[in-house]
């Protein structure tokens, strides 16, 4: 999905505006409030794995309520009529090789000028024949998840025997065929001393994007352990400095405040700023599901309508949800303080996980803002730390 990197800061965010100026201004800049960057479409939850993390719940069999062939068609059809140009479309599961019609809806959204790509999983559909079937069918891309960079590491976090050895295969299959490979790896206590071999391995596979994802507590992922804050800021510390070297570009899922590190990163060494991943949940992004209810992102699964029913050009622009969820002056808490607010925002699907409300603070965020430390030294505001726990659910180590 190499279509994150869309803005990039000037300056240093002013503390008054949260950093909108700076960044609205910027030339490059999209208006998100018209139309997406990135579309995902999970068009079906079969998929012959079980792994650990799905955040989808995946099972074996298709579901019979799942968009049909004409439907999906005219989903889009309302796709291509974003302006001023359509965003990326990514066929998602489970696993889309389970759909038989998936070459038929990647060509049919290149001849209303939509570009795709497909996140196939590690089962026995992903063949070099598949491959090649998505390729001539005008997919620009594929993603492949990689979580670890042996057989024992990646197997032993998916729970499925060969799966490892089935993705190089595939990242092989790709590089030969010239199909663009991405590979999307998750982040957990359980994977992240990991990272430093895996961003070896992804170089020599020769992809051109690393999309890193922070684990949110939902779906089999529950079941996972994240990063505390303080353990998440340092990763993307390193994360970046990685990035600054590799032959890749690296974007973040639910990890906001990557943006800010690299800001900060870049402003030490003089320079104005750098690209990095700027889409968030709602706000240059949407997701689609099975059965066509339209979310703000698979890890936030709050329907603002279904495209059975409603345009989905109309839910993400005219939705409450939607709307909220670009109006930074609805975050609450240290991230609606935040300098870094416009920048970063703070992953509202986490923050929905861990606290109910879309609109909270990131409890995973380790940043105190300067406006916000300020109020907690008048005692005027509570701690970081204890304002999260007033809150009272499952929450990580907090700064402090």
């Amino acid at each position: 999905m190499d279509r994150g990197a869309v803005s990039q800061p000037d300056a240093e965010p002013n503390e008054s505006t949260g950093g909108a100026a700076s960044v609205q201004g910027h030339p490059g800049a999209l208006d998100f409030d018209r139309a997406p960057l990135v579309l995902t479409w999970e068009i079906t939850r079969a998929c012959a794995l079980e792994c650990v993390h799905c955040r989808a719940e995946a099972c074996p069999d298709r579901d019979p309520r799942e968009l049909t062939t004409e439907e999906a068609k005219r989903v889009i059809d309302r796709v291509a009529a974003f302006e001023p140009r359509p965003p990326y479309l990514v066929f998602s599961g489970g696993d889309p090789l389970e759909r038989p019609d998936l070459v038929d809806l990647i060509e049919y959204a290149a001849e209303v000028g939509v570009e795709t790509a497909v996140t196939p999983a590690s089962s026995p559909l992903l063949t070099r024949t598949a491959l090649e079937r998505l390729q001539a069918a005008g997919t620009s891309r594929i993603a492949l998840s990689l979580d670890g960079a042996t057989a024992e590491a990646h197997d032993g976090f998916r729970g499925e025997p060969g799966s490892f050895a089935t993705i190089l295969q595939a990242a092989r299959d790709a590089r030969d065929l010239g199909l663009p490979l991405q590979i999307n790896s998750t982040v957990t206590r359980d994977t992240a001393g990991d990272f430093p071999a895996m961003a070896d391995l992804v170089e020599e596979l020769g992809v051109v994007m690393w999309e890193v994802f922070f684990l949110v507590p939902m779906g089999r992922g529950a079941l996972l352990e994240p990063l505390d804050a303080p353990e998440t800021e340092a990763f993307l510390e390193w994360l970046y400095e990685r990035q600054r070297r590799a032959s890749y570009r690296v974007i973040t899922v639910e990890a906001p405040q990557y943006r800010r590190i690299a800001h900060r990163a870049e402003r030490a060494r003089g320079n104005r700023g750098v690209r990095v991943g700027s889409t968030g949940d709602g706000k240059g992004f949407l997701f689609v599901s099975h059965l066509g209810e339209v979310f703000p992102s698979g890890f936030l699964p709050l329907s603002a309508g279904n495209v059975r029913e409603r345009d989905i050009v109309e839910i993400y622009g005219e939705s409450p949800l939607f709307r909220g969820l670009r109006d930074p002056d609805r975050i609450k808490g240290k991230c609606g303080l935040c300098e870094y607010r416009s920048i970063c925002g703070g992953a509202r699907a986490r923050a929905w996980a861990v606290t109910g409300d879309p609109f909270e603070a990131d409890p995973f965020c380790h940043y105190v803002p300067r406006r916000y430390q300020r109020l907690v030294d008048g005692g005027d505001l509570p701690a970081p730390e204890e304002y999260f726990a007033a809150l009272g659910r499952r929450l990580p180590v907090l700064p402090g």
